[in-house]
């Protein structure tokens, strides 16, 4: 057996990346305290390179995905495959309301900000200066190329996902005429999913280096006045991933949640090292299908979940930090500013489609809520330092979201196969003669 084919069982590439965990921290660590620069370059430069190479795949596996789940559906057919969508995008929102409500019960209990006196960094302020603040108009305009290949040149996401669509429903439309398209996207689809593959087998080093680089530039002083944020993040982000999940799974999917961990671990650790859930979308649309979920529904909800699916970044996070913010400039919150946290994670998933979508959603919230122009660039510049920090458990939960939606609905519509191995067939008992 060779060492690549070792190398890709679940629980020998989890131990790898377990192991780079752990080493990376502790390079970074003692790279920080004994003021070693070049030894903190390094461990930089292995997390860029890695975290480039998930980048490139990014855009062309998002529209390719999109792309072949939707015409999968055609197998399904019509009447089914608009039912599935729709029951799809309703547990999007069930679940991002449930998330967004546990987000705004930690940070009301927890108070993150309250009596913190913290100045954001120049670089900090800098790098956010240039970008521009969520609205509902600009999302709006977002979603809508001034032409078809600057989304692609440009890796604007979100009109990547809306051109994606588009085309994935028209080739639907036209069924057997938009046959010879369908079946070169789906090779394309495959194409980049064997390179998804090679990179991946570079995730412990990629780890090493993107967690090395964490503890290096912050060490431990995160544990200081951003301490109330990092937990409350954390806590909420958990209730929703080992709680509210695997009771969804009980009693809704019939699914056990062990199974259910067991088959999406590998999904859900790659999610937390490398923040970024279109990289992670291959192991997350082959955990759905290892849990039982139809192929060519699995092909469509797992990518459509990947780009719209997000209650890390688009309930809980945005939840805690605007309380967290609020609380740092001394303003009291009311019910209806509450109400319009809510009702913006719940409809405004989408802005967090693409790897900046967290800034975009959060302030999108803060706006919301009405908070100072003031207000926000200090908060926001102020978040924007341990963010890191906060991406890897966003995006876990981001992932095992987009997992449990399409066990809960492949369930209803009897479209989730056994996720248990088969028992044997029962021995037939000897005929008694008189």
């Amino acid at each position: 057996m060779s060492f690549i084919h070792t190398y890709r069982k679940p629980k020998v590439f989890g131990i790898a990346v377990l192991v780079a965990l752990v080493l990376g921290a502790l390079v970074g660590w003692l790279a920080k305290t004994n003021d070693q620069e070049w030894l903190v370059t390094t461990l930089g430069h292995l997390g860029d390179v890695f975290t480039s190479l998930l980048q490139l795949t990014v855009i062309p596996l998002v529209f390719t995905a999109i792309v072949v789940g939707i015409t999968s559906l055609n197998r399904l057919g019509r009447t089914r495959a608009a039912r599935l969508g729709g029951k799809t995008v309703l547990w999007f929102a069930i679940t991002s309301l449930i998330a967004v409500l546990i987000g705004l019960a930690v940070a009301l209990l927890v108070k993150p900000g309250t009596g913190v006196d913290v100045t954001p960094t120049d670089a900090a302020v800098k790098r956010l200066a240039s970008r521009e603040p969520g609205s509902w108009t600009t999302l709006v305009e977002s979603l809508i190329p001034s032409n078809l290949f600057s989304a692609f040149t440009e890796g604007a996401v979100l009109q990547v996902v809306f051109i994606a669509l588009l085309v994935g429903f028209a080739a639907f439309a036209l069924g057997e005429r938009a046959a010879p398209f369908v079946d070169f996207t789906r090779a394309a689809f495959d194409l980049v999913q064997k390179i998804v593959g090679w990179i991946v087998l570079l995730a412990p080093i990629g780890v090493f280096g993107l967690i090395g680089t964490a503890f290096a530039t912050y060490g431990n002083s995160f544990v200081g006045p951003l301490f109330s944020l990092i937990v409350s993040v954390y806590v909420g982000s958990l209730i929703v991933l080992l709680v509210v999940y695997p009771v969804l799974l009980r009693f809704v999917g019939r699914v056990d949640p062990l199974t259910f961990f067991a088959k999406a671990w590998n999904a859900i650790q790659f999610a937390f090292v490398s923040r970024s859930s279109g990289a992670t979308l291959p192991l997350s649309k082959r955990a759905a299908e290892d849990l039982g979920v139809d192929r060519d529904y699995a092909a469509f909800a797992v990518p459509l979940g990947t780009t719209t699916k997000m209650d890390g970044c688009a309930a809980v996070y945005p939840a805690v930090a605007t309380v967290f913010i609020a609380n740092l400039v001394d303003v009291r919150l009311g019910v209806w500013q509450y109400v319009a946290i809510v009702a913006v994670a719940v409809f405004g998933a989408l802005a967090t489609a693409g790897t900046t979508g967290w800034f975009t959603m959060l302030t999108l919230t803060l706006a919301a809520v009405g908070l100072p122009t003031e207000a926000i660039a200090l908060g926001v510049a102020v978040v924007y330092a341990i963010d890191p920090i906060l991406d890897m458990i966003r995006t876990a939960t981001n992932v095992a979201g987009q997992i449990t939606v399409p066990v809960l609905v492949a369930r209803s519509e009897g479209l989730l196969g056994e996720t248990t191995a088969p028992q044997p067939p029962p021995v037939p008992r000897r005929a008694v003669t008189a």
